[in-house]
């Protein structure tokens, strides 16, 4: 079979999806079907290379002006089409007739168009183009979500019929696995982290949903339940915000707290490896990436109990309210009382959650879409 995929614009600074894109174009290669790869280019978007102000308008060019015609030329190739990221669905109304699936990894950003989340209120550009995406997975063939909660969600906010949705897990979109200690702790120990202090560990941008500031808030007061201890908090993914910065100093904490942007995996790996536990309060996800990459390395997983964390982490997770940041506290700090349990626990439930699975999955829908469909039959 041959497959296209379609990735994100590289401007726009979306690492997941790059991963999620490039792991498909890997697991479906070994499987032994031909795949090809694009993605808007930084033509007029090199002039100012970010997803943000200037930079975000002239990609609006590459992406809205120019990519339609590269698409149009590429498709002719394939024998479907997969869109690896719904933020990019308003390009399956250049694919009717064509076999085609969209990936849809959550519905935080419609939602929030929608005025459904009071903590991220969507200005007008934003609410249009997130109804511009609701109309493309609203007109593709098939989608294939990532978590049940996702699923759940964009069949009350889009009412596709049910029989053009599926839920497909996601798998890890690179091999983490538990390193050896020696190994792992010569690794961190060039992240400047000292190898003999026990630590914990988030990992996320500085989206308002990574709860990053919450993060800092429960780990406050997991110190003050841990007197004899002098355990840091390390936080890998974007630079502290100005608000972080000021909470860490107020609170003394310092010289508990490290920010780590900018990580390779294998850096990455070696900290799941080596971390007591990792502290990820979200308020909302789609799927929940780091919990799995964390159980994968055998790191105890303190998380959220909400959908999809608690759908992600099963019953290998400790759940608390992320907005409870004193109640946190007190059930990160009892599940201290018992790692080695959580972590035979966490490798268990990663394992559900396998590359062969989500390529399997992948590939029965392509066969599914490929099957006799003609065009525009799917919005009849």
């Amino acid at each position: 079979m041959k497959v296209l995929l379609v990735s994100n614009y590289k401007n726009d600074g979306q690492e997941s999806m790059q991963k999620f894109a490039n792991f498909m174009a890997k697991g479906l290669a070994e499987s032994g079907h031909e795949v090809r790869v694009v993605r808007p280019a930084g033509l007029v978007g090199r002039l100012h290379a970010s997803g943000e102000g200037v930079g975000k308008w002239l990609g609006y060019v590459d992406k809205f002006g120019v990519f339609p015609a590269v698409l149009k030329l590429a498709i002719g190739w394939s024998d479907v089409v997969h869109i690896c990221d719904h933020s990019n669905s308003f390009y399956t109304k250049h694919l009717q007739g064509k076999p085609h699936v969209v990936s849809c990894h959550d519905l935080i950003a419609v939602r929030s168009a929608l005025g459904e989340v009071a903590q991220n209120q969507a200005r007008w550009t934003g609410r249009q183009l997130q109804r511009m995406i609701v109309r493309g997975l609203m007109g593709a063939q098939h989608v294939a979500c990532v978590s049940d909660a996702t699923k759940r969600d964009l069949l009350r906010v889009t009412r596709i019929p049910e029989q053009r949705v599926s839920r497909v897990y996601n798998s890890l979109n690179y091999p983490y696995s538990r390193m050896d200690e020696g190994a792992a702790r010569e690794r961190i120990g060039k992240l400047r982290v000292d190898p003999g202090t026990t630590f914990f560990l988030h990992v996320g941008g500085n989206q308002w949903y990574k709860n990053r500031l919450g993060v800092l808030r429960i780990f406050s007061r997991m110190r003050g339940l841990l007197p004899l201890q002098t355990p840091k908090m390390i936080m890998v993914g974007k630079p502290w915000t100005a608000e972080m910065k000021e909470f860490v100093k107020e609170s003394g904490m310092g010289d508990a707290t490290i920010e780590l942007p900018g990580i390779g995996n294998e850096d990455l790996r070696a900290l799941y490896s080596t971390a007591t536990l990792l502290l990820f309060p979200s308020l909302e996800e789609g799927f929940g990436w780091p919990i799995i990459e964390a159980q994968s390395c055998g790191c105890p997983v303190v998380t959220s109990g909400r959908a999809p964390m608690d759908e992600v982490g099963g019953t290998a997770a400790v759940y608390v309210d992320p907005e409870k940041p004193e109640e946190a506290a007190a059930a990160a700090v009892r599940a201290l009382e018992k790692p080695g349990e959580w972590r035979q626990a966490s490798l268990r439930n990663a394992a559900r959650f396998s590359s062969n699975a989500m390529i399997n999955g992948y590939l029965s829908l392509y066969e599914k879409v490929c099957a006799g469909r003609t065009a525009g039959s799917w919005l009849n």
